[in-house]
Formats: C-alpha cells, sequence, structure tokens
C-alpha cells in the first residue's frame, strides 16, 4: 500500500499545483525519519588490568575521554548527574607552557542510555582559565576561576545571572597552592582547602568570615561535623571540634584541637618504582625505587554512603596520585581525639602499575559509592617545583605523552549491586525532610541545603518533628541547623534537646547553636543547663559546654566562672580543654585569673598556666591568631620581592609568616631569616629539607622546600628581592648582600646533588 502511495506522490510531481505541496511533505517525511534514528551511545572501553581493588570491591570507568579531559574535581546534581572542572591547561607538556590559556571548562556528564558509563557531555562553562572548584549551592552553581569565585543559577542546564561572590577568593600564587574545595557544611557555611575563609549566602547577600586555615587540596567531614583535609606529605589531618568553635579568642591560637595530624606515619605502597620530585634524597625510595612515604597526598574523604559493608563507615580513604593508588585508614574517635590507621599494612586499597593513574579527588555520591576522580595526566607536578631530576624521568618513560585523556572511576561492592540513585530535583518538603533519616550522608546534605533554599515554612513543623525524635541522632543534627538556617530555631527548642536524655552528638551542636541566643535574662537558665549536663559526667558534653559559653560569660562572670572551673579543673591535665576554657574567656583572662586567686582555686597545674601566660602575652604585644590577622607587615607591599613571595612562599609559610601546620615552619623569629644572608641565598637558590630548627623548636616535617637554581624564570635580582623583603619585614637586623655573592653562591651545591640539610648549611657557616 505504501508502495502505491508513493509512486501517486511521483507521478504527479509534473503538476505545478501539487508539486509545492509534495516536496513539503517530502521534507517533512526526511524530518521525522532522521528524528526516529536511534540515538548514538559510543561508549569507550577502558582497560583496568593494571589496576589492584580490595577483594569484594569492583572497579568501574563510568566516564572517559573523548568527553573529559584532565578533571580536577567534580560534583552532583540533584538529578544525579555528574559536573566536571576540566584543568586542561595544565603541564600539557614538560615546559608547561600554555597554562594560561582559557581552555578550562565545566561540563555535564550524561548517561542517556541508563547503563551507568557516560555516553554524552555537554559544556556548562568554558573558556576558563585553570578552574579548580565547583559546588551545587542554593540553587546554582558556585566555582573558582583564580582569583575570583562566581556563583551563576542554572537554566536549562546554561547559566544565568553570574555574580562575582569574591574578587579575592586567592591570590595569583602557583596552581599547586590555590583554595579549593567549596564544600557545604552541616553549620551551613562553605568550606575550602588552602584558605582561612569561609561563605554563606544569607538574605541574598555573600557572606566571607575568617576561618582556621586548612589543608592544601581538598577537605572532608564526617557524620558529626569534624573537617579533615591534609597536605602533600601529611596524608591526613584533621580538627578535634566542630569548625569556628575553638577560635573565638582573638590572642590565642590553639594547638591541641586544630589541624591534627592524624596517621601517625605517611607509609604508601606503590606496585612499581615510583617517579617523584627529588626522588634522589636520601630515604625518598627504597633501593628498588619505590616511593617510602606520600609527596603528593591530596584530597581526602571520609565515607559516608550506605553501600559499603559496616567496617567500610566513615573510613578515611585518601589520593596518592604519585603513587598510582588509594589509601584507606581506619578512625578511631576516642575522647576528644581523633586517632587514624592504615586499613591493610602494606598494602593500599587500589593500587595500579598504570602510571597515567592520577587519583586527584574523592567523592561520597548520590548512588552510596564512592567516585574517583582520575586526572591522567603523565606529568604531575607543577612547572615551578620542577626538578631537572624529575624532567628527565618523566621525558625517560614518556610520561609527557600521557595528554588529552581523564577518567571517573566508581569504586562499587560486589555485595550491594543496588546503584540506582534518586533523582530529588522535584522532591516535595516532605519528601526531602525524610531524607534527613537517609543512611547516605550526601542525601542528608542536599536535603539540607535544599530546605533551605525553598524556604518552604511548612517543613518547620516537620523538621521540630525530627528534632523531637531520639531514635536518629544524625536526623537531629540535620534538623537543628536545618532550622537554624530558616531562623526557626530558638533558646526553648534547644534548652528541650539539652535537657533530654539524647546523644551526647546532639547535645554538642545544641550547645554551639545555644550560644547565638545569649542574653542577660536566659543566664540563670544556662547556669541551671550546665549543671545539669556536669553531671551526666560526658567528655564530650563537657568539652561543647565549656566552649560555648563564651557570650554567657560576658554577660555573668560571676554565674559563669565557677561552671568554667568545674569543667576545666576535671580535666586540669588535658591541654584541648584548657584550650576551650581560655577561648569562652574571649578577653576576661585577668578578671578569671583574679576570681581563681579570689577563690582559692589555683589547684590547676601548669597546662592552663601556660595558655593564660601566652594569651596575656599575645594581647600585650597585640599579636593575634592568624584566622584575624596578625600585626602588619612592614610596609613593603609594591616591591618585588613581596610580589614574588605572596605568590611563591607564602603558600607554604603563610601570607603573615607564621607557618602552615605540617607543611612548613614559620618565618618570624626564624635564624634562616635574621643570621646570615648567605644561609638564607643558599636555601631559596639549592632548597632545604628536615628536620630544622626555628625559634628553638625542632620540625620534622616530611616535606622539602625545592630550589630556584634551575627555574629560569627567577634571575640573581628576583633572588636578591626575595631576600630583602623577608629580612625587612621578619627581622629587625638585616645582613647584607648583593647580586655578586648570590651569582657565586648558585655554585655552591649540596654534596647529595639535591638540596641542603641543616647540618650541612651550619658547616658551610663556620
Amino acid at each position: 500500500m505504501s508502495n502505491n502511495i508513493f509512486r501517486n506522490y511521483t507521478n504527479s510531481i509534473s503538476n505545478n499545483k501539487i508539486k509545492p505541496l509534495l516536496l513539503v511533505l517530502l521534507s517533512l517525511l526526511m524530518l521525522l525519519t532522521n528524528a526516529c534514528k536511534q540515538e548514538s551511545y559510543n561508549e569507550p572501553i577502558i582497560s583496568l588490568e593494571k589496576y589492584h581493588i580490595k577483594e569484594g570491591f569492583n572497579l568501574e570507568v563510568v566516564a572517559s575521554e573523548p568527553f573529559i579531559e584532565a578533571p580536577v574535581t567534580m560534583d552532583f546534581d540533584n538529578q544525579g548527574r555528574m559536573w566536571v572542572v576540566e584543568m586542561r591547561g595544565y603541564m600539557q607538556n614538560l615546559e608547561g607552557t600554555g597554562d594560561d590559556m582559557p581552555n578550562g571548562r565545566i561540563t555535564i556528564l550524561q548517561d542517556l542510555d541508563n547503563d551507568g558509563i557516560t555516553d554524552h557531555s555537554k559544556i556548562f562553562l568554558d573558556s576558563l582559565v585553570l578552574p579548580r572548584a565547583i559546588a551545587h549551592v542554593y540553587g546554582g552553581l558556585l566555582y573558582a576561576e583564580p582569583p575570583n569565585l562566581w556563583f551563576v543559577d542554572i537554566e536549562n542546564d546554561k547559566p544565568a545571572n553570574r555574580v562575582l561572590v569574591d574578587s579575592l577568593y586567592s591570590g595569583n600564587g602557583n596552581v599547586e597552592h590555590q583554595p579549593n574545595g567549596l564544600m557545604m557544611h552541616i553549620d551551613n557555611w562553605i568550606y575550602n582547602a588552602k584558605s582561612k575563609y569561609r561563605y554563606q549566602k544569607k538574605n541574598n547577600k555573600w557572606i566571607k568570615e575568617a576561618t582556621t586555615f586548612r589543608g592544601q587540596w581538598g577537605i572532608t567531614k564526617d557524620n558529626f561535623g569534624r573537617l579533615y583535609y591534609n597536605t602533600n606529605s601529611t596524608q591526613l589531618i584533621g580538627d578535634y571540634v566542630l569548625p569556628n568553635t575553638i577560635i573565638k579568642n582573638t590572642f590565642y591560637k590553639p594547638e591541641e584541637a586544630l589541624s591534627k595530624k592524624l596517621t601517625p606515619n605517611q607509609r604508601v605502597y606503590p606496585l612499581h618504582p615510583t617517579a617523584i620530585n627529588r626522588g634522589y634524597i636520601k630515604g625518598r625510595l627504597d633501593k628498588d625505587s619505590i616511593l617510602v612515604n606520600v609527596t603528593s597526598a591530596c584530597s581526602p574523604i571520609i565515607y559516608r554512603g550506605d553501600k559499603y559493608p559496616e567496617s567500610f563507615k566513615q573510613n578515611a580513604f585518601v589520593c596518592t596520585p604519585e603513587a598510582n593508588a588509594v589509601k584507606r585508614n581506619i578512625l578511631n574517635f576516642s575522647s576528644n581525639k581523633i586517632t587514624a590507621k592504615q586499613a591493610v599494612v602494606g598494602k593500599e586499597f587500589i593500587a595500579s602499575t598504570d602510571e597515567g593513574f592520577r587519583p586527584v579527588n574523592l567523592f561520597n555520591a548520590p548512588d552510596g559509592n564512592m567516585y574517583i576522580v582520575d586526572m591522567h595526566r603523565g606529568i604531575l607536578q607543577d612547572k615551578v617545583f620542577l626538578t631537572p631530576y624529575l624532567k628527565k624521568l618523566y621525558a625517560k618513560k614518556k610520561l609527557d605523552t600521557i595528554i588529552g585523556m581523564g577518567r571517573i572511576l566508581k569504586v562499587t561492592n560486589q555485595n550491594n549491586t543496588n546503584n540506582t540513585t534518586l533523582n530529588i530535583a522535584n522532591f516535595n518538603t516532605t519528601k526531602l525532610v525524610k531524607l534527613l533519616y537517609h543512611n547516605n550522608g550526601w542525601f542528608r546534605d542536599r536535603a539540607q541545603q535544599l530546605l533551605i533554599t525553598q524556604k518552604d515554612k511548612n517543613a518547620i513543623p516537620l523538621l521540630k518533628n525530627v528534632l523531637n525524635d531520639t531514635s536518629n541522632s544524625i536526623a537531629q543534627i540535620h534538623a537543628m541547623h536545618t532550622l537554624n538556617g530558616f531562623n526557626a530555631l530558638n533558646f526553648e527548642l534547644l534548652e528541650k534537646i539539652l535537657y533530654s536524655n539524647g546523644d551526647s552528638s546532639v547535645i554538642s551542636h545544641a550547645l554551639v547553636l545555644l550560644e547565638q541566643f545569649a542574653h542577660e535574662n536566659k543566664v540563670t537558665s544556662v547556669k541551671k543547663i550546665t549543671e545539669h549536663l556536669f553531671l551526666k559526667n560526658n567528655t564530650e558534653i563537657d568539652l561543647y559546654t565549656i566552649l560555648s559559653l563564651g557570650r554567657w560569660v560576658t554577660l555573668s562572670k560571676d554565674d559563669m566562672f565557677p561552671a568554667l572551673w568545674q569543667i576545666s579543673n576535671k580535666y586540669k591535665k588535658d591541654l584541648l580543654y584548657q584550650e576551650a576554657l581560655i577561648n569562652s574567656l574571649r578577653g576576661l583572662e585577668e578578671d578569671y585569673f583574679l576570681y581563681l586567686n579570689k577563690n582559692n582555686k589555683n589547684s590547676q597545674d601548669n597546662v592552663f598556666t601556660k595558655v593564660l601566660d601566652t594569651t596575656l602575652t599575645n594581647k600585650k604585644n597585640y599579636i593575634k591568631n592568624s584566622v584575624y590577622g596578625k600585626k602588619g607587615v612592614k610596609q613593603n607591599a609594591k616591591s618585588a620581592g613581596q610580589k614574588i613571595f605572596k605568590n611563591l612562599c607564602a603558600t607554604c609559610h603563610g601570607i603573615n609568616g607564621e607557618g602552615v601546620e605540617n607543611l612548613a615552619p614559620p618565618l618570624k623569629n626564624s635564624e634562616y631569616i635574621s643570621k646570615s644572608s648567605k644561609r638564607l641565598a643558599l636555601v631559596i637558590l639549592h632548597g632545604l629539607s628536615g628536620p630544622i630548627h626555628v625559634n628553638g623548636k625542632l620540625y620534622e616535617l616530611n616535606t622539602t622546600m625545592p630550589g630556584l637554581v634551575n627555574n629560569p624564570d627567577f634571575s640573581d635580582k628576583d633572588i636578591f628581592n626575595i631576600i630583602k623583603y623577608l629580612q625587612n619585614t621578619f627581622s629587625d637586623a638585616p645582613k647584607p648582600i648583593n647580586l655578586d655573592q648570590i651569582k657565586k653562591l648558585r655554585n655552591i651545591k649540596p654534596k647529595n646533588g639535591g638540596v641542603f640539610s641543616e647540618t650541612e648549611l651550619l658547616e658551610l657557616e663556620k
């Protein structure tokens, strides 16, 4: 029948009246035919034969080239789709040329045939220069393209209404030392690694607030809300307390509570000889040229999904791209301290002999699994720190030819194959509140965020019901902070929680949130609350009680000093609790000292005395915690040396020379700055490895400061400028040096051909 119709149409073409109509019909038929063609689903096949993963788990490639190139981070949207940041300009060759090209982009990956593997992609943003971070927040996308932090609305997968959140999100420093992370936290603040700031959007305005400087690349959290991060040479660092709870005394910088090295050693177990920077330094490689300790650790995550066995919950996984591996550490929470240990000694969770495998980021996913961002770049070291040794090794191994690639891998449990995910983009308020009970932390986090963004007041009574449900402490904590985001939390609600028999974690969060409601007419109530909580004899509750009394102390010293003393005296040998005490005094240190003398309560030993003396000395000399800024550096801001320092040195030593915990020692009061210009010049030119002594303190850091002697971007004049800036800023007695001396010092090289040790430098000064 269809053949007859087609013949009739063909025979009628000669009729001029029918011809135009027929042509239109034939055109429509062709369009319909093309439209009905099956979509092409070309999914690259990637071999994982060189990859070894712990027994009981599978490793799958869910995205790869040509859909992505050089991915460095990602995020999931409310539909469960992956959004990937591609840093395409990073180290495309051994010289690192082209890193200023606007070829970076943010890409949405699509799985149109629903088989779990990316088959299409579309660009959300392009023409970016070395982008490094994204986060789906407030119904849009927050993204970092140094030096700026931007926020855009999302309309039909396209950016709209771009807003500049922070023009100083990062400086112009090296790509390895730029802020990153952008993690929305349970307290409704967005935290970063390699940064001392956090962000929040409230009443349609962006807020930037000081916080503790944390880590280098990547940031994560546990279910309670403690933060974790690392540096390239320390695989896991963490805070013992919730963020911004122990830094409220501006004249004391906590030592025990924050930036604690959680892993006792930094061992890593590659499967093959390892190409690393300065591999010639004794102890870096073993006799088989296999890496001993991490040198590029990054992007830890605490697993908060629901697909792995119980023993894997809140394990810490860490990327070690230089070793082509992913580590697994088991966390131990005890007495307000945290420790971590290698899950299986001598063996990594994932290890590969594929030297292109560069895991640079890890993520909890909406399907309950862990996802790995594999940059899959042969050259891992940035050109600023790339030594001739590693450059030759890269060339010998032809690692510079691994270019134009990128992978997203998924780790699944063989005993839990249900990896479907929910599309929560159109969930109503009731469904979102129920997600606060979900076993997968990704859903709890996103539900809290969506509820606050959507501002549906019908959520408030539902959230109060969750808050009163003591059967699920994690859901209670989320409900509490969601209500706080709604501005629907009040003193009475929290008071009820504090008198309940709920979990200590819930009470701890309630104490932190209670402080915002400090008022003189509530002091008596809080005094009774502290007395009630003290009787629980719970170490965690005691800690957060003493941490959160600061505003109440300001309102009534007579009522609160006894509570502070009672708790601190109970833990008088524990530095953590004494730091919590000084945190709540906040300018009333002298008054508290008088209170102790007057009431004969000087039974506290020298732990608190040292903390108090440090605080009072800092106060006298107006030396603030670096979180809030220190006494300003001498005016040299426009000098060439200051510019180099800011872009190169400050990334490790801090902008005010205060040093960075577990990364680099302070410059202030450093013998390396004040004693000798020759010593300083040799360190800058040829580098330095630990252990070293600074101002009487031993620093046994597992790091090496690289020298600039082989870097063509730094002339003798540049070295001179750096020295003059460092001495003028951090020393009261600058020592003279000239360009001729610097030129000669270029030829005084370390005996081992690598970098200087402290011992060798001291011998040269004799």
